[in-house]
């Protein structure tokens, strides 16, 4: 089956040109990204201050991830009508709260609200940064523009993580989130200049954004991204405690690796962008599987770390999933689309807590380090298998499956 294709419609035009948009929607994603990530790279210097084991400081990520997971679909909702540039002002500015909190924080709890508190804004951030962005080229590009957008959060991973995680070892981790919300301030004014003063759509409003929950392909899509997505961040998440412990790299090299992986997602959201504008299904089962192959491999490369670094990249080029489930769950929301697009981070972030929390159960329960990567080919099993039924619904329901979207937003008067 060919992907349906969406009714035409005007490009949005941007006051200082298409690039300088993307660029500034991209600098608030890097923001995000470095602070979502950081925590991978810094887990060993964040136990080790805090006095709790590496499975215990995993739990941080957890917890940031159910921020986002609250935080996507309650802020969507309750802003269904807010004008979209203000809308992502207003995100940079509560993640510049969180983060700011985060870094003078001291002990295990406050640290985790702040966390959780950081991550409300991130799904409604790139919900809404992925509509804007997309409105502004042509139907057939939506992937590829979704993919720039998404290219901060992808630089994250090259540069902000690693850059965090040396900062960690070499001078104080606190010090990464008060970086974060450095970059995050800087976006507000970049999104003040760049983007023009954008209206939510026409007919938006908090019920008719809830409408996206009664299609069973926008749950299908989500479990898809929250399952097969798992397995990326299973590994992610304890790759340097696990380069630390098992391969006995220095804890000053782990960076290195942490660029590597982020050299792979750059790669892979480039190149999964454009690959899902070609064919969007087979795209999603192809970087569905390629997922459950590279942490699978994670398990015999560990012992060496040159071998782990390569997986390292292979593992980040899954990021190439992003893009492709993005623009699914645009067909498939009809008038929904700010609240799907914030959903699918969500999914993203519930795949960052279950891979993180099934990794950790499985290294406490005494798997060994290697263990993350069995945890991640089963997720990305899980996945296929879900995706699989929804082409299945559609094949038998096509009319009910894709739905043309309604026009994305458009520039205020």
């Amino acid at each position: 089956m060919t992907d349906t294709k969406l009714p035409a419609r005007a490009p949005l035009v941007p006051p200082h040109g298409i690039g300088w948009a993307i660029f500034a929607l991209a600098v608030g994603g890097f923001a995000i990204g470095t602070g979502e990530f950081s925590m991978m790279g810094l887990l060993p210097s964040v136990a080790g201050n805090l006095h709790v084991s590496v499975p215990d400081a995993g739990k941080l990520i957890s917890f940031y991830a159910l921020g986002v997971v609250v935080g996507a679909p309650l802020i969507t909702v309750l802003c269904a009508r807010m004008p979209r540039r203000r809308l992502l002002m207003a995100m940079m500015g509560l993640y510049v709260i969180g983060n700011l909190l985060s870094a003078l924080s001291h002990d295990f709890a406050t640290i985790a609200l702040f966390r959780f508190v950081s991550g409300l804004p991130h799904g409604a951030y790139f919900g809404c940064a992925a509509l804007v962005g997309a409105s502004m080229v042509e139907m057939g590009k939506r992937a590829q523009a979704v993919g720039r957008v998404m290219l901060g959060l992808t630089t994250a991973t090259l540069i902000g993580a690693p850059l965090a995680a040396w900062c960690g070892q070499m001078i104080d981790w606190h010090l990464a989130y008060a970086f974060v919300a450095l970059i995050a301030a800087i976006t507000i004014g970049l999104l003040a200049i760049f983007l023009p003063p954008i209206e939510a759509a026409e007919g938006a409003s908090p019920l008719t954004e809830l409408g996206a929950l009664t299609r069973i392909q926008v749950w299908l899509a989500l479990a898809t991204a929250a399952v097969g997505f798992g397995g990326l961040f299973a590994v992610y998440s304890y790759l340097a405690p696990a380069l630390i412990n098992s391969t006995r790299m220095a804890p000053t090299l782990v960076p290195l690796v942490l660029v590597v992986l982020g050299l792979g997602m750059a790669v892979g959201n480039t190149i999964g962008a454009t690959l899902a504008d070609r064919n969007l299904r087979m795209s999603i089962v192809g970087f569905i599987v390629w997922n459950g192959l590279a942490s699978l491999l994670f398990v015999w490369t560990l012992p060496a770390w040159w071998a782990v670094t390569i997986d390292a990249f292979l593992i980040g080029f899954g990021v190439a999933l992003a893009p492709a489930l993005q623009t699914r769950l645009m067909d498939v929301a009809a008038d929904a689309q700010a609240l799907a697009a914030s959903l699918n981070h969500s999914a993203f972030n519930i795949a960052n807590g279950l891979g993180a929390a099934f990794a950790g159960a499985a290294i406490t329960a005494g798997y060994g380090w290697s263990s993350p990567g069995w945890v991640g080919a089963c997720l990305a099993v899980g996945g296929l298998a879900i995706f699989m039924v929804s082409l299945a619904i559609e094949r038998i329901r096509p009319a009910s499956a894709v739905t043309p979207a309604r026009a994305p937003e458009s520039v205020a008067a």
